[in-house]
């Protein structure tokens, strides 16, 4: 029998339920109150700009937490700091609930975000505790295919709640669903590394192990490979209403569709890499992948720079393009992880704050370009993938575990 399948089974669905749970605060909190963005600004006496600002701090809070979650993680062991988290983030969305004004509702939202991060940064750290190498690429694909439900179905139950009850009560949804998952933790997940006292929480102390992490060979690869991969789905995530909706003159409702298409698209990648590890090496499946996107995105450059790239054409591409995306990014999360055991939640919370500045900057960059065609994103995703393909081609990899137990 596989290894992996071995190893799959001994852990109960509803680990991998509670943990997949977790990671999908972060897409249930941001997608399930942008379809009440004109309620708010209503209720609170205020413009869109304004509430956007919510949304703003929201991330912001996601990236600073992420990086003191990491350190604690790796001392307290990571049930406690899972549960603090969610807590705050449960404490925080009530508090987004009665918000009198929208600078209360900013800051609440900047406290959500920091309670909420610590779901990905946690959650990878336990799968990461449990499984190495391959099992654990094939683990995080799996938490990822059930994680990518909660953006297809956020949107639709933000909609429906904010139409039957008010904006208000998405909030107070949100904090229901973090007090449930908080629950269920505490039910379902057991401790995965237990206190460590040699790890410091001195500032200082805290600094020099990131410079740590961020200095090893295979971490700096991988994540960096990661960080590029993300940098170009967030140009998508951010051009593509516009190319949708303002150039290819698709309705609001068939957006949505093919919206939801692309996400369903990413976690079934999730399945399909899950299948492909059990007989092929992670470090060339990544290449393969990697390639063949490159290799697709260039042709829908090359066709959008010529005018020959049809709307069929623009679909199939761009829907191949995020396959890949979800392979990416699970193999090489795993691969960055891997060298990594006593502070994998500081390793994980790095690989986070890179992926949310890449993608910050990518859809920064992208507004700076944008033209009025599809282009600026085009070249965008594709110049992602190509630092991708040259990172995972060039010199850095390294695949043997001399570096392990940092």
């Amino acid at each position: 029998m596989d290894p992996g399948q071995t190893l799959e089974r001994k852990q109960p669905a509803a680990l991998i339920i509670v943990l997949a749970s977790i990671m999908a605060i972060g897409p249930f909190s941001t997608d399930m109150y942008l379809p009440a963005f004109l309620a708010i600004a209503r209720g609170l006496a205020t413009d869109i700009a304004h509430v956007g600002l919510s949304l703003t701090s929201y991330f912001i809070g996601v990236s600073v937490g992420q990086m003191i979650y990491g350190p604690l993680l790796d001392r307290f062991g990571r049930k406690r700091p899972l549960m603090l988290g969610l807590l705050a983030y449960t404490a925080a969305s009530l508090g987004c609930a009665f918000s009198p004004t929208i600078h209360v509702l900013v800051m609440m939202r900047f406290l959500a975000g920091f309670g909420a991060c610590v779901g990905i940064v946690g959650s990878r750290a336990v799968v990461r505790d449990l499984f190495s190498g391959t099992e654990m690429a094939r683990m995080l694909s799996l938490l990822m295919m059930v994680f990518g439900i909660a953006p297809i179905i956020a949107p639709t139950i933000g909609s429906f709640v904010v139409s039957a009850s008010g904006w208000q009560y998405i909030f107070v949804v949100l904090a229901a669903i973090g007090l449930l998952v908080f629950l269920a933790m505490g039910r379902f997940l057991h401790e995965t590394k237990g206190h460590d006292a040699s790890i410091s929480l001195h500032p200082r102390d805290v600094v020099l192990e990131y410079v740590d992490v961020f200095r090893n060979k295979v971490f700096l690869t991988y994540g960096l490979v990661t960080a590029a991969a993300t940098a170009g789905f967030f140009a998508y995530i951010a051009g593509s209403a516009f190319v949708y909706m303002g150039l290819l003159g698709f309705t609001e409702t068939e957006f949505g569709f093919i919206y939801g298409g692309n996400v369903i698209g990413l976690v079934l990648s999730n399945q399909v890499n899950r299948i492909l590890l059990r007989k092929h090496d992670i470090v060339k499946l990544l290449r393969t992948v990697t390639a063949l996107q490159f290799l697709l995105i260039a042709l829908l450059l090359t066709g959008s720079l010529t005018g020959f790239a049809g709307k069929a054409a623009i679909l199939c591409l761009i829907f191949c393009y995020l396959f890949g995306f979800g392979c990416i990014t699970s193999n090489a999360i795993a691969l960055a992880l891997e060298p990594f055991t006593k502070n994998a939640g500081t390793a994980s919370a790095l690989i986070g704050s890179l992926q949310m500045v890449a993608g910050a900057l990518s859809s920064g960059l992208l507004s700076c370009l944008h033209n009025g065609t599809m282009i600026p994103m085009i070249s965008m995703m594709t110049g992602c993938t190509c630092i991708g393909l040259l990172l995972i081609f060039g010199p850095g990899p390294v695949t043997n575990r001399a570096q392990r137990d940092l």
